[in-house]
């Protein structure tokens, strides 16, 4: 919202930061007369196309107790994206790519950050220059269509106007959001930052889950 990358030369956080990559300057990467295409743009491009992200996937309650907690492994090369999740003795578990992954809060979509590839975009005029986190942001619907019946999906995306960066998104089902995901933290990993703890939240479900970033290369 993966989204557990952005490129060290630009990367404030996937979904929420505070490193300003401008060096000084005060110029905004996005500019107020900015297209959607150009600030879509921006965010594909702070995915690197090769990486390796290892971490864990901690559902709690909403007092904090852990529910359940499991490995993952996400891979990206060229361009393609491959996740494995295992249970905490190693074993590789089955998952679907529709819906919450094994029971927590996490989708695929959040993993990957897959829905800054649908093609079928626009600004929310509505939420003109909203803020995240003190951050002035641009706020982007993007839309996929269903295929054989199933239901089309929306997701609402803010973009730091300063950097380009994607700080926060949302799931709408009808007009309502029913999902959240945002980043907490950030660490540098090498010459790289990145969030090293993300949340994804199901809104009105009473738990959250937490997406950790322990290795990155």
């Amino acid at each position: 919202m993966n989204l557990l990358l952005a490129s060290a030369a630009v990367v404030t956080n996937v979904l929420a930061g505070v490193v300003n990559p401008l060096s000084g300057s005060d110029r905004p990467v996005i500019p107020p007369d900015a297209t959607a295409a150009a600030i879509v743009g921006s965010c594909r491009t702070m995915v690197p196309s090769d990486m390796e992200a290892k971490g864990r996937i901690v559902l709690r309650s909403r007092k904090g107790i852990v529910q359940a907690e499991y490995g993952y492994v996400l891979a990206r090369k060229a361009g393609a994206t491959e996740l494995k999740v295992a249970d905490k003795a190693g074993a590789e578990l089955a998952y679907s790519k529709e819906g919450p992954i094994l029971g927590t809060d996490v989708t695929w979509s959040d993993i990957t950050l897959d829905y800054l590839w649908w093609d079928d975009f626009e600004l929310d005029p509505e939420r003109e220059s909203e803020s995240v986190h003190g951050q002035k942001c641009v706020v982007v619907l993007m839309r996929k269509k269903g295929v054989g019946g199933a239901p089309g999906r929306l997701v609402r995306v803010w973009v730091d106007r300063r950097t380009g960066a994607m700080l926060q998104a949302e799931e709408i089902v009808g007009d309502k959001p029913v999902r959240r995901l945002w980043g907490a933290r950030i660490k540098k990993f090498g010459d790289r930052w990145a969030p090293n703890v993300l949340e994804v939240e199901t809104l009105g479900s009473g738990h959250r889950t937490k997406i950790t970033v322990e290795e990155l290369k």
